[in-house]
């Protein structure tokens, strides 16, 4: 194996999707981060 060829090996392989424990684990964050924001808005409009 030539260094072009190990050299895009690894550029695909680091472009590669991300897993899916790792996307789900980030709108996760992404949806609680909303709701954090959401409930905070309410708050500030009863109080």
């Amino acid at each position: 194996m030539t260094r072009n060829t190990r050299r895009a090996r690894a550029i695909a392989i680091a472009e590669a999707k991300p897993n899916a424990r790792m996307v789900t684990l980030r709108y996760l964050m992404l949806a609680a981060g909303a709701i954090a924001a959401s409930l905070a808005l309410l708050l500030s409009h009863f109080i």
